[in-house]
């Protein structure tokens, strides 16, 4: 075990630098400057404010501070709030994301997981074919679209749901619905399909010989292996749902992280754009790695040698 982490450890350094160094030469690759647009601002100005935040520098010069800086985890002021830290953005921004992804990543996992066993017990019936007509359209909507569907029918129409900002456990609903949906809708899909394939094992017929009840069957015996495909997805699901709250926060005036990311990138903030791409690529990285070792946990059939090996 020590090993293997050792070296998933190694591969997610790797990955980072990775993905860090194509967002650098990426950014630095589109014509122009930040100051560009700042149109009452003279050229020496604009030659002083480049040498302040070292943009005079050549591209292996800014690119081995930039390193630095995410090594030390210190991003330097924001270009067009240089009143304002990027460090200090992120600790104001990432909690509210947080706290959204989270309750989106609990309310997705256990209404998918719900509704994909309903499914797989009334197989081929109304409430299996209702469910997957669910988890389809889930599917197919994009949550942005969804987010305005909602924001028009419960909040405007209806008037029973605040339409936007983040203020009290209200104004969580219609967010969380619109990002929970998608990833709802895959996990119900996946938990349906497993568990009518573990429902079919031996081992399930033996436990229904012995008289065992339904739900005994189910959450003792079948429910652990019908999980392990929703325990695969559940980093990739969780990616998308914090990168998915960039655009529903933006809709729904959400103070996180989405609004700063966004607007950096309107307004080429190379700091911020930076700064929010290294803290979430870790995040994401390590959500994929405690993926890894919780499906060795939840199959100990899994041997992580033979892991290392495929």
């Amino acid at each position: 075990m020590t090993g293997y982490i050792i070296k998933r450890l190694f591969a997610m350094i790797v990955t980072l630098w990775f993905i860090i160094t194509l967002t650098f030469f990426l950014m630095h690759s589109i014509p122009g400057s930040p100051f560009n647009e700042e149109r009452n601002t003279s050229e020496a100005v604009q030659r002083n404010l480049e040498k302040f935040y070292h943009l005079d520098e050549p591209l292996y010069v800014q690119y081995g501070m930039y390193l630095k800086s995410v090594v030390t985890f210190d991003f330097g002021p924001s270009i067009k709030k240089s009143s304002q830290t990027v460090n200090e953005m992120l600790g104001r921004g990432f909690p509210v994301s947080f706290e959204l992804g989270i309750v989106t990543l609990i309310v997705a996992v256990f209404s998918g997981i719900a509704l994909g066993i309903i499914a797989a017990l009334r197989h081929n019936g109304i409430i299996d074919y209702l469910a997957m007509t669910i988890a389809v359209l889930g599917i197919s909507v994009p949550n942005f679209v969804l987010a305005t569907l909602l924001i028009q029918q419960l909040a405007v129409n209806l008037t029973i749901l605040p339409v936007a900002t983040w203020s009290s456990p209200k104004h969580m609903i219609l967010p969380t619905l619109a990002l929970a949906t998608g990833p709802m809708a895959i996990i119900a899909r996946l938990t349906r399909s497993s568990m009518l394939e573990v429902l079919t094992q031996d081992y399930i017929k033996t436990a229904k010989a012995k008289g065992l009840s339904p739900v005994k069957i189910v959450f003792k015996h079948a429910l652990r292996n019908a999980l392990l495909p929703v325990v695969t997805v559940l980093g990739s699901l969780a990616a998308s749902i914090l990168t998915g709250t960039f655009v529903i926060e933006k809709i729904f005036a959400i103070p996180g992280m989405g609004k700063y990311f966004v607007e950096s990138i309107n307004t080429r903030d190379y700091p911020v754009i930076m700064g929010t791409t290294v803290f979430y690529s870790t995040i994401l990285i390590m959500m994929l790695f405690l993926v890894d070792i919780a499906y060795g946990v939840l199959d100990p059939r899994i041997k992580l040698h033979k892991k290392e090996g495929s």
